[in-house]
């Protein structure tokens, strides 16, 4: 992590031990921040909130450029420290604010936005578990995810709902578009599953004209979500809270994702 010495222009690493608490959010727009904090504003980074640890150090968490940032303010105002804090058993503080504080409320927006775009049910439409997923037709790892996810979807437990892009190569619009508008979409997505090292689903132009569109909205809105991996899932936690993963799950992240063991 970075020690920003603001006062001499400076700066070294840093380590620090806290254990912190949420912090009723100040009204940052109405008051002056310190100028360490100001200089990192001025620099990109959106306060979303702050919370306070022992010895009069403050901790900020927000974004920028599309990911989370956390930091914090040591007493006299003249540093801050850039990075995770650990405590005396090594326990990472940092990631469960970012968590709480940012990614929680970014994971819930995203969730409502998603359950609106244009996707195709892979599965059971009874299944109790629902996970979106952004697929390209023409992604490997798209591919093996879904492979993983096969058991669950067979069992009735879970749904996969595909949030079709054309994103990876020239004819994965085309696929996607082909898929989506498809008399029957399911079918044509396990088409592109089952052929998938034969080129995937055959495309065709007039389905294409048709729902191009469609396709570049899911497009804009995996950049809207600062979304640079397919597959790109979005799924349930055990406590409710939704959670995300870029790029293809391990194997063991997938009970959690599907929210079951294997069946």
């Amino acid at each position: 992590m970075r020690l920003l010495n603001f006062s001499k222009k400076r700066s070294l690493l840093a380590t620090a031990l806290i254990t912190s608490g949420l912090l009723s959010l100040p009204v940052l727009a109405q008051e002056k921040l310190p100028d360490p904090v100001q200089l990192l504003v001025d620099r990109g980074v959106t306060i979303e909130a702050t919370f306070e640890g022992p010895g009069g150090i403050t901790g900020y968490v927000g974004s920028m450029q599309g990911g989370p940032v956390a930091f914090y303010l040591t007493p006299d105002k003249e540093h801050v420290i850039v990075g995770n804090m650990l405590d005396s058993s090594g326990e990472n503080l940092t990631a469960p604010k970012i968590q709480e504080l940012v990614l929680g409320p970014q994971n819930e927006k995203a969730w409502g936005e998603i359950e609106k775009a244009n996707w195709v049910r892979d599965g059971n439409a009874d299944a109790p578990i629902i996970v979106y997923t952004f697929t390209d037709p023409n992604c490997p790892f798209c591919h093996r995810f879904r492979q993983a996810a096969e058991p669950w979807i067979d069992a009735g437990k879970v749904q996969l709902r595909h949030v079709m892009v054309g994103i990876l190569a020239q004819d994965s619009l085309p696929k996607a578009a082909t898929i989506l508008g498809s008399d029957n979409p399911g079918e044509a997505l396990k088409e592109n599953q089952k052929n998938h090292a034969q080129g995937g689903v055959k495309v065709d132009r007039n389905i294409v004209s048709a729902h191009a569109k469609k396709i570049r909205q899911n497009n804009r809105l995996m950049s809207d979500l600062g979304l640079s991996a397919t597959p790109s899932t979005y799924y349930k936690g055990a406590d409710g809270s939704i959670q995300m993963k870029q790029g293809a799950p391990r194997s063991d992240e997938m009970e959690a994702i599907m929210g079951s063991p294997k069946p």
